[in-house]
């Protein structure tokens, strides 16, 4: 047991459990134990946030380590301190007694010193003859010694949380940046497309930061930038690839109605087959064997996990203990939800084989999310699987749309 550290105030000063929790908590350092104090205050201010600790808390302990004598604390050479509240408060840039006193409290239930208080109150130390100090009241630094590696750990980690966040943010600002001026590219060129809808898209994407965000919520914001960039480059590049641009008008009319079709909004199909209707009923495309085999050997492009969760949330349900941690548990809840939903093996085999794998749990995580709105899922799926095929299908207008109507939801029912 931790006993030695435990102590009780004087006066009114109240005592609580949870103060004796954390005295409790403080280990004896070990014998000879010595570490360099400005060390140690260099990484509590690091962790200072993390310690629940204000800037004055910092001048008040920057003082009373100035009333140490030494450079290094060392439990050989005692570790009490015993400065009047005069003195404290001249060397902490003259604060009031006030203050002074709320932030040694701080300090003290941040477990950074503790309490040593004399009978009367009142600090001082009883010396020898020699003049070494045999036992003071005051405040006992013994908590930076004891806590000293924990504390580096906490400084290292606020340290490298700042790095992430600011990447993060470096790197929110520049895909930001892209789409800004791509899509004012393609305007003002007249480039084929809804980009109203892209317009508000983007904005909602940004609305959705608060004011001083933290980093979770930039790389959220981030996610869905970079797939908002990767649609706003697929609809220029069906227009700019230079087979496009020199084939015949049919074969440009198609590629051009499929960047309206497969808008950022549309998430239905709009024929009756993509609704559930017979799959023999529509005329096939005509597309080239070549072009065919083009299509297939351009996979569509993979979305991060946390952006197809946040789409679909519904998939979740289906994953081990109710919750999707990877890729390999997602596409073990689409085999479940294609059975539930009514997709044959053979269609969910062919849209594996269309799209790969996990763009093939995407798409059934899709359909679940809209699966009210779906006659038939497998039929949708054939559909889809078809449209991947003739490298007309992009998952990015469907989650885009899904990402869009939950954002929607959540802001009517906060």
């Amino acid at each position: 047991m931790q006993t030695g550290h435990v102590t009780t105030p004087f006066g009114r000063r109240p005592m609580s459990l949870a103060l004796v929790r954390g005295q409790m908590a403080i280990e004896n350092p070990r014998p000879n134990t010595r570490i360099e104090k400005w060390k140690v205050f260099r990484d509590v201010c690091e962790a200072r946030e993390r310690l629940g600790i204000q800037d004055r808390a910092l001048a008040v302990l920057d003082a009373l380590l100035t009333f140490y004598p030494h450079g290094e604390l060392d439990t050989s050479r005692g570790l009490v301190v015993f400065p009047s509240n005069v003195q404290l408060s001249i060397r902490a840039h003259g604060i009031t007694e006030s203050t002074l006193r709320r932030h040694l409290a701080a300090l003290v239930e941040a477990g950074l010193i503790l309490r040593r208080d004399s009978p009367n109150g009142k600090r001082y130390a009883h010396r020898n003859r020699d003049g070494e100090v045999e036992q003071a009241f005051g405040f006992d630094l013994a908590p930076l010694l004891a806590r000293a590696g924990e504390l580096a750990e906490i400084a290292q980690d606020v340290a490298a949380e700042r790095i992430r966040f600011r990447r993060a943010k470096e790197a929110l600002t520049i895909c930001r940046r892209d789409v800004r001026k791509l899509l004012t590219a393609a305007v003002e060129e007249g480039a084929s497309g809804n980009w109203g809808q892209v317009e508000a898209l983007y904005v909602d994407i940004l609305a959705r930061l608060p004011r001083h965000p933290e980093r979770v919520q930039i790389e959220s914001a981030l996610d869905d930038m970079h797939l908002l960039r990767g649609e706003v480059l697929n609809i220029l590049e069906m227009q700019l690839k230079p087979e496009n641009m020199h084939g015949n008008a049919i074969h440009d009319d198609r590629h051009i109605q499929n960047s309206k079709t497969e808008s950022i909004h549309e998430l239905e199909p709009s024929s009756r087959k993509e609704q559930g209707g017979s799959l023999g009923d529509e005329p096939q495309a005509k597309s080239a064997p070549i072009e065919q085999e083009k299509a297939k050997q351009e996979p569509i492009k993979a979305f991060p996990l946390g952006m197809v969760l946040r789409a679909c949330p519904q998939i979740a349900d289906y994953g081990p203990g109710g919750r999707i941690e990877n890729w390999r548990e997602l596409m073990k809840a689409a085999v479940v939800v294609r059975s539930m939903l009514g997709v044959s093996p053979s269609a969910y085999e062919e849209a594996c084989n269309a799209m790969g794998s996990e763009n093939a749990a995407v798409a059934v995580a899709c359909i679940l999310e809209r699966s009210n709105f779906i006659t038939s899922a497998g039929g949708y799926l054939r559909d889809l699987t078809r449209r991947a095929e003739r490298g007309e299908f992009s998952l990015g207008p469907m989650l885009m749309a899904l990402l869009r109507v939950n954002a929607d939801g959540n802001r009517r029912t906060a």
